[in-house]
C-alpha cells in the first residue's frame, strides 16, 4: 500500500469534463501542485454522494486558503459517469472528476476494495490524501464501511 513519502505512480486517468472524457496523466494532475485527492468506492453511491464528495465541494475555499491548488476525486468508474456525477453534485470547476475505469491507479497504490459481494466488482477503498508535486504528504484510509478520516474536514485539520 502507498504510504506518506511515496511518489504516485504514473497512470492516465480519464477526466469527466463538460466537453467529454479528457485523458490526464499523473503528471498533468499533480506536477508542481498541491492536490487534495480523495477516492470513493463508487459515484452516485449513498455515502459518497451525501457526505464524501460534498465535504470537499463545500470546503474548497478553505482548502485553497490552506495552500491546496486542486481538489481531485477518483473512482473506479468511467469518465462519463464521473462527469455526470460532478454535474449532479454541482462541482463546477471546484474539482477534477477522475475516472480510473480499469482500476489501474487504485491497484498500483494498493487501495483496492473487493465489492463483488455487493455486485460492484473491484473498486477503490475510501481515502483522502494530500499530495505535493506527486509525493504523498498525508494519507487517510477508512476502515471498511466507515466515513471518518477521509473527509475534507479531517484533511483540513492536518494541513
Amino acid at each position: 500500500m502507498i504510504k506518506v513519502g511515496d511518489r504516485l505512480p504514473e497512470v492516465t486517468f480519464m477526466a469527466g469534463t463538460a466537453e467529454g472524457p479528457k485523458p490526464m496523466s499523473t503528471a498533468d494532475v499533480f506536477a508542481g501542485k498541491t492536490v487534495a485527492l480523495f477516492a470513493v468506492p463508487g459515484a452516485f453511491t449513498p455515502t459518497c454522494s451525501a457526505k464524501h464528495l460534498p465535504s470537499f465541494r463545500d470546503k474548497a475555499k478553505d482548502l485553497s486558503a490552506k495552500g491546496v491548488d486542486q481538489i481531485a476525486c477518483v473512482s473506479v468508474n468511467d469518465a462519463f459517469v464521473m462527469g455526470a456525477w460532478g454535474k449532479d453534485q454541482n462541482v463546477g470547476d471546484a474539482m477534477l472528476m477522475l475516472g480510473d475505469g480499469n482500476g489501474e491507479f487504485t491497484k498500483k497504490i494498493g487501495l483496492e476494495l473487493d465489492g463483488s459481494r455487493f455486485g460492484m466488482g473491484a473498486r477503490s477503498q475510501r481515502y483522502s490524501m494530500l499530495v505535493k508535486d506527486g509525493v504523498v504528504q498525508k494519507l487517510n484510509v477508512e476502515e471498511g464501511g466507515e466515513y471518518k478520516v477521509s473527509s475534507a474536514e479531517y484533511l483540513l485539520g492536518q494541513i
